[in-house]
């Protein structure tokens, strides 16, 4: 599975390689790349493999006893099968979106199959549904060419046991990614068709959303519920695959309802809407110029430093506690604190650019500059998450 939809444009600035190489370490172990696109494989997979060891192992022990302690081994070399399915599956959503200029930043490969994460990209109904759907076309390939093999006869013994299951994970999984929910790739079916009929990208994912809620409801029904109406008890195995796909599947599609209910609102997120009225002023003047420029400190000042770039912040608090017969001979900085290093932004910022931006930035504070650098305002980061929430921070 993947975000093919994606939320808009990144900020150009990337993190340097050695930064990315160090977080790719403390997500997983880095395999490489692949059409360079680079390969994590998280440490939560080795959780999944153990599982299908001591799950599968027995099974194929009973079902094959000359294996012996060989069919441990064998259910670890379809942990690898799965695994290599899975691979497919990522590379065919990061090749597709290469061909509209999608970049992808990495294919993380974990205990919930893996995700392709794309650095920047403008998405389309259309592009989005394509992207999306190329994941389990390359499952169906896979499970398509294992038949034709199998159906041939040539095979015997554990070469054609781990065929079969190879054909029966990639038809599984490219069935399952392609039910009408959230976080499944077939959410993007629904998203993209509500999106093209509303214009709304918001709408559809909330849909999808509650789509990929929908499927969770009816894992449950038929997997958990039903047994139990007909007088029987559950599987424990599939009980417990039931809890833990509809649990990862339910967090999923409630993270997209909330990524579509802020995406709804992000037209209200402007930089000149929600700033407060500012004033610049030379980190070289004194209590009494911030008095001055400042109506009596009824309004916000930004000090800005030689460069003529915004570099703190006048503390109200502090600047009232300053004796008037000093004022003239205390530094403006005295009374101030110190913005994040370069804490603002154009007042004709909005949007997810203006979001991702500041999400890149130190401290809570922003300067608002013009056309001319001149500083018009001051943006809070309490203010833009009311703005895109609907609710005052905590």
């Amino acid at each position: 599975m993947s975000d093919p939809a994606g939320s808009g444009q990144q900020n150009p600035n990337q993190q340097p390689t050695n930064v990315q190489t160090k977080n790719s370490r403390r997500e997983g172990i880095p395999l490489g790349r692949i059409a360079g696109i680079p390969i994590v494989l998280a440490y939560s997979w080795f959780i999944i493999a153990a599982f299908t060891v001591i799950a599968y192992g027995p099974v194929l022990q009973h079902g094959t006893p000359s294996l012996g302690i060989g069919a441990y081994y064998v259910a670890f070399a379809y942990a690898v099968l799965l695994l290599l399915s899975v691979l497919v599956h990522e590379l065919a959503h990061a090749l597709t979106a290469k061909i509209y200029g999608w970049p992808s930043e990495k294919i993380v490969l974990n205990l919930w199959g893996g995700h392709t994460q794309f650095e920047s990209f403008t998405a389309t109904p259309g592009r989005s549904v394509l992207v999306a759907m190329a994941g389990p076309a390359a499952n169906f390939v896979l499970a398509g060419a294992a038949w034709l093999v199998i159906s041939s006869g040539g095979l015997s013994g554990v070469a054609d046991t781990l065929l079969n299951i190879f054909f029966w994970a990639n038809l599984v999984i490219g069935i399952f990614n392609v039910l009408p929910g959230l976080p499944l790739d077939g959410g993007r079916l629904v998203e993209s068709a509500v999106w093209k009929a509303t214009g709304s990208h918001a709408k559809g994912t909330v849909a999808a959303g509650w789509g990929g809620r929908i499927i969770v409801i009816a894992l449950g029904l038929w997997f958990i519920v039903r047994p139990l109406l007909s007088g029987g008890v559950p599987d424990t195995s599939m009980l417990l695959i039931t809890v833990l796909v509809g649990g990862f599947l339910w967090m999923g599609a409630s993270a997209s309802i909330q990524q579509g209910r802020l995406r709804s609102r992000l037209h209200l997120v402007s930089a000149a809407a929600l700033a407060e009225p500012a004033v610049g002023l030379s980190d070289a003047g004194s209590v009494s110029d911030v008095l001055r420029v400042s109506s009596g400190g009824s309004t916000a000042v930004v000090l800005c430093g030689p460069d003529g770039r915004p570099s703190g912040v006048v503390d109200p608090a502090a600047l009232a506690a300053v004796p008037g017969a000093v004022a003239g001979t205390t530094p403006a900085g005295a009374v101030a604190y110190p913005l994040g290093a370069g804490a603002y932004v154009p007042e004709w910022s909005k949007g997810q650019e203006l979001l991702q931006y500041l999400a890149q930035l130190e401290g809570h504070d922003y300067a608002v500059v013009d056309h001319n650098g001149r500083v018009t305002g001051l943006l809070r980061q309490s203010t833009v998450v009311t703005a895109i929430t609907g609710k005052a921070p905590r």
